[in-house]
This record gives C-alpha cells, structure tokens and sequence, in this order.
C-alpha cells in the first residue's frame, strides 16, 4: 500500500498523514486492500509553520481501490498543497477519483504521467495567487507500461509556491535484492536528466527535494521501527557505513 510521509524542516512542516487520521487503520493495522504501519508522530502542526507539505505514494500493483483512494485524501486536511506519485497505476480514473475526493477543499494544481507513473498535485482552493512557477519532466529507465504495468523511471514537478522552490520526484526503480548498483544508478541518471533541457536546473536550485515512490531499496538485517529510529536519530550515515548490508 501507499506510505505516508512527514518531513520536519526549519519554518515549514510537511504533514504526517497518519498522525491526522488520514489512513484509517483497524486493529490489526489492516483494512482492504491497504496495510499501514504505525508510526511516530515525526513533527507537529505550529502557529510558527510557513507551509504544510503531505506526501502519499503508492504503488497500486495494477489495482483500482476508489474505497482505498477515498480514506487516504478524504479526512481532516490540514495542509496547503498534497503531493500523490503512483506506480504500477491502472488503466482506469484515478485522477477523477482524486479530483472528486478532494473537491471540497482542494484543486488539482498540476500532473504528469508516464504510462504505469504517475504523480498528482492538489491544492487549497486559494493557493493558485502563491504560485509563481509550475515545471513538469519525465525520463525512463526500463520496464513496461500499459497492460504490465511495470514501467520505470520518474515523474517531476517544480513548483515556486510563495517563494519557496520545490522539486518532488515520484519514481519506480528496479526490483529484486541484487540490484542495487542498477537502482543507485538509476536513480543518478534520473536526477541528471531531470529538467536538464530547461536553461535553469530546477532541480539543483530548489529549496527542496523530495524523492518519493517504489525506490524498491529493501532492509536487511534490521526492522522497521529501529530504522526509523536511527533515521530520527540522525545516524543514516552512521547506519550505512557500519553495515551497509542493512541496505539492499
């Protein structure tokens, strides 16, 4: 199922999507078609907060859950712009899906498709005065579309929303445990290629980045939640270096 992420950065939060009960999680943490985990809260809504960011990807494995996209986007929503990347995304509605869920407070701002990814980008009904500039680029790297459903490669869109520059990349990378070096790689010809015909790199001048999606990067020698906690800690680089079998 689809992860929820939160980022916390000096003056502006991105929110936590489950700390918001925006996934509707039953008791054994489960419901149709969706398995969550729980987590943290990683940061908090302030009166200080310039910009309330939330991201959901989710790799849908060629499947149609209108249910699913509803309890995902259609709770309380306490942020000013919602990111969605997709992958393995069926022949069938989904951006009418979003769009219908999210009418009654936010407006489809932008979207960009390659075959099977796919990344949607919604906002509150007033944030079309703070945009000052929209970009949009693809590049591929492999896989299928179409029927398989199983294209790679990214999606990206620049946005300068009240003068903070933006860069989000939804992308479906190489499967299987072995690949890493083809995923590292992958994910070097991505971000070089990413608007790189424009005359400005969008990429390289952005306040921020976000890479979201099917990275299909796997643990190895340690769960969840102590990963996560590391993460928290600040140790990644700690973690990767010690024991780099962690990561795979």
């Amino acid at each position: 199922m689809g992860n929820c992420s939160s980022f916390s950065l000096p003056k502006w939060i991105f929110g936590d999507l489950l700390s918001n009960g925006m996934v509707s999680i039953e008791e054994d943490g489960t419901h149709d078609g969706i398995k969550t985990i729980r987590i943290q809260k990683a940061c908090e809504f302030t009166a200080s907060s310039v910009l309330c960011v939330c991201i959901i990807t989710w790799n849908m494995n060629g499947k149609m859950s209108v249910q699913d996209i509803r309890k995902l986007v259609s709770s309380t929503r306490k942020f000013d712009l919602l990111v969605v990347g997709l992958q393995e995304v069926p022949k069938c509605g989904v951006e009418q899906v979003l769009q219908e869920a999210m009418a009654d407070t936010h407006i489809l701002l932008c979207q960009k498709a390659m075959q099977s990814i796919q990344m949607f980008l919604f906002g509150a009904k007033s944030s079309e005065a703070y945009i000052k500039e929209m970009k949009v680029d693809k590049h591929a790297v492999g896989g299928c579309g179409g029927v398989i459903g199983r294209k790679k490669g990214a999606v990206a869109m620049y946005i300068n929303f009240s003068g903070i520059r933006m860069v989000f990349v939804s992308c479906h990378l190489a499967a299987h445990e072995h690949k890493v070096e083809k995923r590292n790689s992958e994910c070097r010809h991505i971000s070089h290629s990413l608007f790189s015909k424009n005359d400005i790199h969008y990429a390289k001048s952005a306040d921020i980045t976000v890479w979201l999606g099917d990275l299909n990067y796997r643990l190895e020698g340690i769960s969840s939640m102590p990963a996560r906690k590391m993460i928290e800690e600040n140790r990644q680089s700690v973690s990767v270096c010690s024991n780099y079998s962690y990561f795979t």
